[in-house]
């Protein structure tokens, strides 16, 4: 009788042990979504994807509530992970970066609990995003290279080495910015893997964005002459990609850095063939960095030894009408 007792209350463990919320079909079902809405957000407008996205993330929570074996609930984690760095994305092309940086914490805890770094590190290097729209360099910098330890496929490394770059630049340490470009570059000739679509991927055009970008804060001739060949690099390469890869967001700023570099050489109608590639473009493709990178140029094209030139005084007063247009600043309200 006692060992009849004691293997019931194994086969009630067992019915116990077996039970799950989840199966293996809606884990790859779920994988497949969020490799879509990661594919598509690289070249549709965040309008689009905002609700769908908020939506499979509250539903991988409400899983991880419920009992499933212990494989799928580190994949679970994995997946809400990847859906919490989607919503980051969407809060830092709002301008919303403290709801940006929450987002993030948790997608790192997700990812903690997953024990996945190539999550881990691709977290990292969107908080060195945060960091760097918020103007904390310095924090941009540091978080970038806190990422290069689980930096063990795919792209991410030169990701990271990218965002250092720009965030080095910007703190006026060339030498470092200088080496990070020079390292990027060479952890790209060493990939590999294959990494997830669409934004968890670092195309070969992004990277040459990023490195425009910090070379033209360098300031100096030689510098602002590589940008010119780094940014424009980076627009032949996304403009002879397929439709679905091409980042626009990339590419307007890509298009406000020519700009830049062309003022920096006093040619400005360099500068307006270029500002009006990004004038021309829809408010719903402006993101947050964007709009933040047309209000620095409009403050340079406000500076003294402008003031007399008719090309300038236009361009100042098309980036004023654009600036004040509603920009991607806040997802549409669902349908009533």
């Amino acid at each position: 009788m006692a060992v009849a007792v004691d293997s019931a209350e194994s086969a009630h463990f067992l019915r116990f042990a077996s039970a799950s919320n989840v199966g293996d079909t809606l884990l790859e079902q779920i994988d497949a979504d969020i490799a879509r809405l990661a594919r598509d957000y690289v070249s549709k407008p965040v309008s689009e994807l905002f609700h769908e996205i908020g939506t499979l993330r509250r539903g991988v929570f409400d899983l991880l509530r419920g009992r499933q074996h212990p494989y799928q609930t580190c994949h679970l984690y994995l997946q809400a992970g990847r859906l919490c760095g989607l919503a980051t994305h969407v809060a830092l092309d709002l301008g919303h970066y403290t709801a940006a940086a929450t987002h993030s914490r948790t997608a790192w805890r997700c990812a903690e609990s997953a024990g996945h770094n190539g999550l881990r590190a691709w977290i990292r290097s969107v908080q060195s995003l945060i960091a760097y729209w918020q103007q904390d360099h310095r924090q941009a910098a540091e978080l970038a290279r806190s990422g290069l330890p689980y930096a063990d496929s795919g792209t991410i490394a030169a990701r990271l080495l990218g965002l250092e770059a720009r965030a080095t630049a910007a703190l006026g340490d060339s030498a470092g910015a200088l080496r990070a470009v020079e390292a990027a570059e060479a952890a790209r000739s060493g990939v590999a893997a294959v990494d997830l679509p669409g934004v968890f991927t670092f195309p070969e055009a992004k990277q040459w964005t990023y490195a425009g970008t910090a070379l033209l804060a360098l300031e100096s001739r030689h510098h602002v002459n590589r940008a010119i060949e780094a940014s424009s690099r980076a627009i032949l390469l996304y403009e002879s990609a397929p439709q679905q890869e091409q980042s626009s967001g990339d590419l307007l700023a890509a298009h406000l850095d020519l700009a830049n570099a062309h003022l920096a050489h006093g040619d400005l109608d360099g500068v307006q063939e270029k500002l009006l590639v990004v004038l021309d473009a829809a408010p719903g493709r402006r993101t947050a960095s964007i709009s933040t990178r047309l209000r620095a140029l409009s403050t340079r094209l406000a500076e003294p030894a402008y003031a007399d030139s008719p090309i300038v005084l236009s361009l100042r007063e098309n980036v004023r009408e654009a600036c004040s247009r509603p920009a991607l600043t806040n997802p549409p309200e669902l349908p009533q």
